[in-house]
């Protein structure tokens, strides 16, 4: 498979992006005996958002089991039986109540195929919903991907559409190396009509999810649909914007970005977290870098504010739209609007 290509999946059932999860893990514990999947209230419950309904009751209580409300320690537990051979896959409930186990993740999830020369891989999988648009109240709604993306030593995952959901997920769990998994909260109930099991390719490719020829719009996770909304918008005032889903953020795959960046020559940046360092500072960054003869304006970023994630409220003033978006591409450098200032 060339970079940026991924495989069509098959029409089938309409499936939603959580239901793809969950087949994802149920087909991960039925093909590996190794698999185990524990958390806060993934087992009786099926999880907050019942990515993990029905586990328990198939595969008994010693590979899918509920934990203490204590983060660290499940990431500890996690560690742990990975260093004996089990491939664990934990759940974070929600982004911002990860933090408590940071500094495992940090330390020695990150570190222990470099600390051991290679010899000790950790195959660990970290599910963490994230990300707004569900009204959720403080710390339970957050966009932390930045953190996990500045770690050498962790793949990050985010996938945007249900074939991806359920292909990343599988890939993830095979991984040999410690993967964040971060599940788009307000995509879970987005449906697709997708014939599952689906294999839409390898980690660390992006994808281009809709052709164009005047600018580039690079998204993921959440950010993706709208993006694509932004795109039909301009088709309607002629303008032909190219939507790149990142697919996964670390490693980044600027071979599929850039080559997209070089075609259209224009580039906005589009996500849900904080502008400032946030995951597209890094993207625009290395897209100037590696673009900057091809680039006909500044890459520019539409992303959340620069203020701790607000409260349900005023959460859609917050979030990147349509609007926003068509604003940034409206101030790109476009030789109508040179030649009219002239």
């Amino acid at each position: 498979m060339t970079a940026g290509t991924v495989s069509a999946a098959p029409r089938g059932a309409a499936v939603t992006l959580a239901g793809a999860l969950n087949s994802a893990l149920r087909d991960a514990l039925r093909a590996d005996d190794d698999v185990v999947v524990f958390g806060e209230d993934v087992a009786v419950l099926g999880g907050v958002f019942r990515v993990t309904d029905g586990l328990a009751r198939e595969f008994g209580d010693d590979r899918c089991f509920d934990t203490p409300l204590a983060e660290s320690a499940i990431v500890g537990t996690a560690i742990g039986m990975a260093m004996y051979g089990r491939r664990p896959v934990i759940e974070m409930q929600f982004d911002a109540f990860a933090y408590p186990a940071f500094e495992q993740l940090v330390s020695h999830v990150a570190k222990f195929r470099a600390r051991t020369r290679g010899a000790l891989p950790l195959p660990l999988t970290v599910r963490i919903p994230y990300g707004g648009g569900i009204g959720g109240v403080e710390h339970h709604s957050d966009s932390s991907e930045v953190y996990y993306m500045a770690t050498p030593g962790l793949t990050v995952v985010a996938p945007a559409t249900v074939a991806d959901a359920y292909s990343m997920l599988r890939r993830s769990i095979e991984s040999d190396d410690p993967v964040i998994f971060l599940e788009p909260k307000r995509l879970y109930w987005q449906k697709e009509s997708v014939g599952l099991p689906v294999d839409t390719g390898p980690l660390g490719w992006a994808a281009v999810r809709r052709s164009g020829t005047d600018a580039t719009l690079i998204a993921h996770g959440p950010a993706v649909p709208v993006a694509l909304q932004a795109a039909e918008a301009a088709a309607a005032d002629g303008l032909s914007l190219e939507v790149v889903d990142l697919r996964t953020l670390a490693p980044f795959d600027e071979e599929t970005v850039c080559a997209s960046v070089r075609r259209t020559g224009r580039a906005v940046v589009v996500h849900e977290a904080h502008g400032f360092a946030g995951p597209g500072a890094e993207v625009a960054a290395t897209v100037t870098e590696r673009c900057f003869y091809h680039l006909e304006a500044p890459v520019l970023r539409v992303t959340g504010y620069d203020v701790p994630y607000p409260p349900p409220l005023v959460e859609r003033h917050y979030l990147p739209g349509v609007a926003r978006i068509l604003d940034a591409v409206g101030r790109l450098e476009w030789p109508a609007r040179r030649t009219a200032a002239a």
